[in-house]
């Protein structure tokens, strides 16, 4: 009985040992991870995701090294700019493990010595800025920043991938003066807009009134030359007329005449009576001064033509060729 118990417990044993054993055979790696391997504390190698045999005994993991990308908070620091001001800057960091050895054994603590390293180099950044430059270059710091640390971090398998100023903050002071500045510049740049906007709707005011006075003067040109017109034609057909008229005296036309002599007469009435220095008309409209301004008409007409003019044109005949030659 004695001898059956002991068989028993060497086989328990023997299965226990069995399973540490094959626990320590099989190791399975999560993805995103490296597991470095050690042989009696030496790095032998590193094991990627998935399942993987090490010898049991003799072998054992080292680091578990996460190769996926990571944020590093990096805390608020105080530095001092170029121009002696001085400024509280906040950041994060990026990174990922290329080389899972390199990270585990080159640098004792990986976290902290990128936390040492980027702060360090930040101060070093804005030491070399004005506080209006690295106010207004954020780009232009995260990128330096970012070169330094990579090559910095690359000894340690490491690769940098962002460096992000979250926040830079001037003292209170410094800030209430930007802020007036900020406030002085937007009430110039909107003084300069209304002038500019003043000066554009005069310019565009004065175009119109070019515009408009061109217009006026060609309608003025165009007025005059259209009335320039009428009364060429008027004086056209006043000599058409007069020719007709002088045509019909030559012909011992008497009825011509005095009719010309009365249109003649009776615009000076016309250019009397219109005057404006005249006060007092008096017009021979009774029907004896009529009389006698027709009579007067005719003894004119008389003396042009002769008196055989006269008789021939009560005759119905024609005015002699002597008379119209004494005419």
């Amino acid at each position: 009985m004695a001898t059956m118990s002991g068989f028993s417990i060497f086989v328990v044993a023997l299965v226990l040992l069995a399973v540490i054993t094959v626990a320590f055979l099989v190791k399975t790696v999560p993805q995103g991870y490296n597991y470095t391997i050690e042989r009696f504390g030496r790095y032998s190698r590193t094991l990627g995701a998935g399942l993987n045999l090490i010898v049991p005994y003799i072998e054992r993991v080292g680091h578990k090294v996460n190769v996926m990308e990571q944020v590093l908070d990096i805390p608020s620091q105080e530095a001092i700019t170029k121009d002696n001001a001085g400024v509280k800057i906040d950041a994060a960091a990026f990174y990922q493990v290329l080389d899972a050895a390199r990270a585990s054994y080159e640098v004792s603590s990986l976290d902290q010595a990128l936390v040492v390293l980027t702060m360090t180099n930040i101060r070093t950044v804005v030491g070399s800025m004005d506080l209006d430059q690295l106010l207004s270059h954020r780009d232009e710091i995260n990128e330096r920043l970012l070169r330094v640390m990579d090559a910095a971090a690359s000894p340690w398998g490491v690769k940098v991938t962002r460096i992000e100023i979250r926040d830079i903050m001037p003292p209170a002071d410094i800030a209430g003066a930007m802020n007036r500045q900020m406030k002085a510049e937007r009430e110039k740049r909107a003084a300069v807009l209304e002038a500019e906007g003043l000066r554009q709707a005069e310019i565009l005011k004065a175009e119109g009134q070019k515009q408009s006075q061109i217009l006026a003067a060609e309608g003025r040109k165009e007025a005059a030359l259209r009335d320039a017109e009428a009364r060429e034609r008027l004086a056209q057909a006043e000599a058409n007329a007069t020719a007709m008229v002088s045509e019909a005296i030559s012909r011992g036309d008497i009825q011509a005449a005095n009719f010309l002599i009365a249109e003649r007469y009776t615009d000076a009435l016309k250019a009397i009576a219109s005057s404006h220095n005249s006060k007092v008309v008096i017009v021979p409209i009774e029907a004896a001064a009529l009389a006698g301004t027709v009579g007067g008409i005719a003894q004119l007409t008389r003396a042009v033509f002769g008196e055989e003019a006269v008789e021939a044109r009560r005759g119905g005949g024609s005015v002699p060729a002597s008379g119209r030659t004494g005419a």
